[in-house]
């Protein structure tokens, strides 16, 4: 399995995976990404996010199956997991796979694992944190966005 993995990496490799709220396809192959998250900070948890994406950015060649989870911080569950979803990369080329997903709530504090498959083997991870923010930042970001707006 590891010899598996080993001939994924030479063949493929994974740019960069944004989390975000939204990822859109306009017009000459361009992508708006909306709303990044670094980490998500709530004065309450649960909290429930109500549109998710993650943004898987490949270059390399071949043709893939790839599928994306997302582990509670005791990595005991997926509170999310996509369907396989395939790719394919011209020689030299690039693929970007986006994953949407609906309703993700995160119930406790903590730092939540996205992975990435390949050909169901484990590609990548990327902690997400989840907390909690202090009421006197919540204060103070409410009073900026009044400003703002």
């Amino acid at each position: 399995m590891k010899d598996e993995v080993e001939i994924l990496r030479r063949a493929l490799d994974l740019e960069y995976t944004i989390l975000c709220e939204d990822v859109r396809l306009e017009a000459g192959n361009k992508l708006t990404i909306v709303g990044v998250f670094y980490g998500i900070y709530v004065p309450q948890l649960p909290v429930t996010i109500i549109k998710f994406a993650v943004l898987n950015h490949w270059q390399g060649e071949g043709q893939y199956l790839t599928e994306v989870r997302i582990l509670s911080p005791d990595r005991t569950q997926a509170i999310v997991a996509s369907r396989p979803s395939s790719f394919q990369i011209q020689f030299n080329g690039y693929a970007d796979n986006v994953n949407i997903f609906a309703n993700v709530t995160f119930p406790v504090a903590g730092e939540y694992i996205v992975q990435t498959l390949v050909n169901s083997h484990l590609y990548s991870e990327r902690v997400l944190p989840v907390g909690f923010v202090r009421h006197e930042e919540a204060s103070d970001e409410a009073t900026v966005s009044q400003r703002i707006h």
